[in-house]
C-alpha cells in the first residue's frame, strides 16, 4: 500500500490541480512500480511560506527579495 505526502507551500493551488496531482501519482506508482491504485494513498500538505524555509530564511522572506 504506497503513500505518497506532497508538501507544497499555500499559494493557491486549485482543487483540479490537486485532483491532478493525486491522480497523476497514483498513475506513475502503478505504471512504474505496478502498485494497485485502490491501494495508493496520496495526501497533499499545504505549509504556509513562513513555515517553510530554505538556505535559513522562510519562503516569505526569500520572494518578498524577489527569490
Amino acid at each position: 500500500m504506497p503513500y505518497v505526502n506532497i508538501k507544497i507551500t499555500r499559494e493557491g493551488a486549485t482543487p483540479e490541480q490537486k485532483a491532478e496531482l493525486i491522480s497523476g501519482v497514483t498513475r506513475l506508482l502503478q505504471d512504474v512500480l505496478g502498485k494497485n491504485p485502490q491501494t495508493t494513498i496520496v495526501v497533499i500538505d499545504e505549509v504556509e511560506t513562513d513555515n517553510w524555509g530554505i538556505a535559513g530564511e522562510s519562503v516569505t522572506v526569500r520572494r518578498k527579495r524577489g527569490q
